[in-house]
């Protein structure tokens, strides 16, 4: 039947394109992106920086979620056994990477975005060395003591992030590199950018004026950079409460120093810092953003809007 012979030509030239289409060489095609992991929020949006059209990021932890108290799932090791490129900051911050890349059988290019960082030493006292005399010293130079992983607070330290990510995704892609290198360079100038910006804001507040408390030991490197003391009731190296005597020791801190500023941590509970607060009269000024960003639209969708946001927070309850 005539309608019949039109249906097969049909199903032929569809049989055949599609088989045209499948033998076509990849470089004639469009690429699609290439799948990138990160460990976590705030890499996964450098990466996606650097990366542009080019890649598809996955974070294996999310906005507002600790990275801490991750526990890989079934659907993190499928990512990242089909990635091209794994990003993870190192200094010990991701203790369960090489394990779940490894468990994982990930063949792709491995990124350790803290590579060249000059490494502060974790404070296990419960507060932070920097801004108390001890700011220089804490640069790590011997390999002594643990590393304090949160090298992302200051501004320079992410340059070199955005340089490991960018060179990580052109040694994986380098028929794309040139778009890497262009992105990598206009996230480099913000960064300058907000360098000067965060400087500008904080020199109309008295150095000796700028001491706060937050949740966690995660600023020091913020504090090491830009001149604020930071004090905390966890340490940077340690998810586990306060002893007593920690305790003790920051609210005889608080009192002594007037201290004025307490700070909760999108990925902290607060309940700790609540009872400085009730111990001290000091005022919890807010919330920041240490471990990982908000979620997308929220006050630290990205790393820029991250710094800003804290910031501006610092900056208010100093004033």
């Amino acid at each position: 039947m005539p309608g019949m012979k039109i249906s097969r030509r049909a199903a032929l030239g569809s049989a055949m394109a599609t088989a045209s289409a499948t033998n076509i060489p990849s470089a004639a095609r469009a690429a699609d992106p290439i799948p990138v992991v990160a460990s976590f929020s705030i890499l996964a949006d450098l990466a996606a920086q650097v990366g542009g059209a080019n890649i598809r990021v996955t974070s294996l932890v999310g906005p507002d979620q600790d990275a801490h108290a991750y526990q890989p799932r079934p659907s993190d090791a499928r990512a990242v056994a089909g990635a091209r490129v794994i990003v993870i900051n190192g200094l010990g911050f991701e203790g369960w990477a090489e394990r779940l890349a490894q468990s994982a059988g990930f063949k792709g290019t491995a990124v350790v975005a803290s590579r060249g960082v000059k490494a502060l030493r974790a404070s296990e006292a419960g507060h932070s060395d920097a801004g108390h005399g001890h700011g220089a010293s804490g640069r790590d130079s011997g390999g002594h003591g643990a590393l304090d992983p949160h090298a992302w607070q200051e501004v320079a330290n992410v340059k070199l992030y955005v340089g490991n990510i960018r060179d990580g995704l052109a040694a994986a892609d380098p028929a794309n590199a040139g778009a890497y290198a262009a992105n990598a360079n206009a996230t480099l100038a913000k960064l300058t950018a907000l360098e000067a910006e965060i400087t500008a804001a904080l020199a109309a507040i008295p150095r000796g004026n700028r001491r706060i408390v937050t949740s966690h030991d995660a600023f020091t490197y913020y504090g090491d950079a830009y001149g604020v003391d930071f004090a905390a009731p966890q340490s940077a190296i340690s998810a586990n409460d306060p002893t007593p005597r920690e305790m003790a020791a920051l609210i005889a801190q608080v009192r002594k120093e007037n201290i004025r500023a307490l700070f909760l941590e999108n990925i902290s509970a607060g309940q700790v810092l609540a009872q400085v607060a009730r111990e001290t009269g000091a005022r919890i000024g807010g919330r920041v953003y240490s471990d990982a960003l908000s979620a997308p639209g929220g006050p630290a969708g990205t790393y820029i809007d991250m710094m800003r946001h804290n910031t501006r927070m610092f900056v208010q309850a100093l004033r």
